[in-house]
């Protein structure tokens, strides 16, 4: 199976090189060359908002893991500095997230590709990134895909509405989309970060004290593309650690810094995750296999 990795110069994009490696015939594409670590594989040098890009990258390819995409909001009231600083656009998340998606499902229907697996972000909830003075409302916890969501800005915007990209794909043509809810990547090393800085929390964190480690995203991503046959022609699923980043236990976070949502977390055991990723696990046989606690 020939199988073409977006975002391949990325760290997460490293990631699902590795696991596809030895089984897989690669091509990745990237605007900036891959590490020299994975130069035995075609590379080309193309960006997602390019139409002509897109069409050359999925020639002959059977499934895309696509894991390119602008990764914060550029146009967010409270990033224009760093905006400036990296010389972006106001656009690029939209262009980036929305046009470049676009760009590439309605090229891999054109070239005939059976499977697209994209990394897609937690943020689709809407409970970071936040613009508004309104907090993002809870209904019930865990969190799992059938929450209501309520994005504000252009990433997590991007990231929900790419769901629904996919699925109108998968409704027309036929083409096997599914996404993940990614929250918060950790690679080894930010993980021993999180072990070395580990201390008591402070305040109630919005983005609900979620991470997953980078080598269990890439193992959910392989999953996915091999399952495919199995699954329903598109879904959606969080990926995320069994677990949190802190220290105290979830029902004790939600209580002392989020009380009117203590009745919500009574049934919360140790330091369970506020977002469930049951339905992956039931889906492809996943599990969390990484660890902050244990180094």
């Amino acid at each position: 199976m020939k199988v073409l990795i977006t975002g391949a110069s990325g760290k997460l994009g490293a990631y699902v090189i590795r696991a596809l490696a030895q089984e897989y015939e690669l091509v990745l594409m990237s605007r900036s060359r891959p590490d020299s670590e994975f130069s035995q594989f075609p590379w080309i040098r193309g960006d997602l908002v390019d139409w002509d890009d897109c069409r050359r990258a999925v020639d002959g390819v059977d499934a895309v893991q696509h894991i390119g995409a602008q990764p914060w909001p550029t146009d967010h009231p409270a990033m224009k500095e760093r905006v400036e600083e990296e010389g972006l656009p106001f656009d690029a998340t939209f262009r980036s997230n929305m046009l470049g998606t676009y760009y590439l499902m309605q090229a891999a229907v054109e070239a005939g590709v059976k499977t697209v697996v994209m990394a897609g972000s937690n943020c689709a909830l809407g409970h970071g990134f936040r613009i508004s003075d309104t907090p993002f409302p809870i209904d019930y916890l865990p969190i799992d895909e059938t929450h209501p969501t309520f994005p504000e800005d252009s990433y997590s915007y991007s990231k929900r509405a790419g769901e629904d990209l996919l699925a109108s794909f998968s409704r027309s043509y036929g083409i096997r989309t599914y996404v993940t809810r990614i929250a918060g990547v950790c690679p080894p090393e930010r993980r021993r970060q999180m072990t070395s800085q580990a201390k008591p929390a402070a305040a109630w964190n919005p983005w609900l004290y979620c991470w997953v480690g980078s080598e269990d995203v890439a193992g959910a991503h392989r999953l996915l593309m091999e399952a495919a046959p199995d699954l329903p022609v598109h879904d959606v699923y969080f990926l995320n650690a069994d677990d949190t980043t802190a220290l105290e236990t979830s029902k004790e976070l939600v209580e002392r810094f989020n009380p009117p949502l203590a009745p919500l977390a009574a049934w919360l055991e140790g330091h369970q995750s506020l977002l469930s990723n049951h339905k992956l696990k039931q889906a492809v046989g996943w599990r969390h296999r990484t660890s902050w606690r244990k180094l």
